[in-house]
C-alpha cells in the first residue's frame, strides 16, 4: 500500500507487511539527506544512512523483520520497497537526467555504479568480500540487496569493485557509488521524458 504525499513534490510513503517483515518507508527524492532508519541490522543501517547523506535523499525506514531466523528476509523486503517507493516518487520522470553514473574511493577500496532509470530491470553485480558478515549483516545479501531494488525501482544498476580488500571499506563505497549516481539520475535537468518512445 502507498500513497504520495504530494503530486508537486517528488516523495512517496509505501508500507508492506507480510509473515516476515513489516516495512514503512518514506523519502523525498528532493531532500537535503535527512534520515531514520531502523532496519533490525545495524549495518544495513549504516550504508543506509551513508545512503541517504550523500545522494541527499530524505529517508525514513522502519523494519520489524524475522532476524531471529537470519536477515535475508528484512534486507530483501527493505530493498524491494525502497525501490517502490523511488519509482512513486519520480512519477512520469518528465525532465529527470535519467542516467547517473559514480566512482567512489573509500581508502584502498574503489567502486563504480552506472545506473539507467528507463524502465528496465536488470543488475550486474562484482564484487568478492573477506568477511562472510559485518555484525550479523551478511555480504552476500549485498548482491541481493541491489538486485531486488533494481526490480522495484524498474532500473538498470551496474555496481563494480575495482579496488580493495576490505570489506567494510568496499561496501561503503558500493553505497556511496549508488548514491551519487542515483542523485544524478534523479536530477532535473530538462522539460520532457528522455526517451525516444516518448515515455519510460
Amino acid at each position: 500500500m502507498s500513497e504520495n504525499a504530494n503530486e508537486n513534490i517528488r516523495s512517496a510513503k509505501v508500507k508492506r507487511k507480510t509473515f516476515e517483515t513489516d516495512i514503512q518507508v518514506e523519502l523525498n527524492l528532493d531532500g537535503s539527506g535527512q534520515h531514520s532508519i531502523d532496519s533490525g541490522v545495524v549495518f544495513l543501517d549504516h550504508m543506509l544512512a551513508n545512503f541517504s547523506k550523500h545522494s541527499g535523499i530524505d529517508l525514513t525506514l522502519h523494519c520489524k523483520g524475522d532476524t531471529e531466523v537470519d536477515d535475508h528476509h528484512s534486507v530483501e523486503d527493505i530493498a524491494l520497497v525502497m525501490g517502490s517507493a523511488m519509482l512513486e516518487a519520480l512519477g512520469d520522470k518528465k525532465g529527470v537526467q535519467r542516467y547517473g553514473w559514480s566512482m567512489i574511493p573509500m581508502d584502498e577500496a574503489l567502486a563504480r555504479c552506472a545506473l539507467d532509470l528507463g524502465g528496465r530491470s536488470y543488475c550486474v553485480f562484482k564484487c568478492d568480500f573477506n568477511r562472510p558478515d559485518i555484525n550479523g549483516f551478511s555480504t552476500e545479501m549485498i548482491e541481493h540487496f541491489f538486485l531486488s531494488l533494481s526490480r522495484t525501482l524498474q532500473a538498470n544498476i551496474h555496481l563494480t569493485v575495482l579496488e580493495g580488500s576490505n570489506t567494510h571499506h568496499k561496501i561503503e563505497a558500493l553505497f556511496k557509488a549508488f548514491a551519487y549516481a542515483l542523485k544524478q539520475a534523479v536530477s532535473i535537468t530538462g522539460t520532457s521524458v528522455p526517451s525516444t518512445k516518448g515515455t519510460l
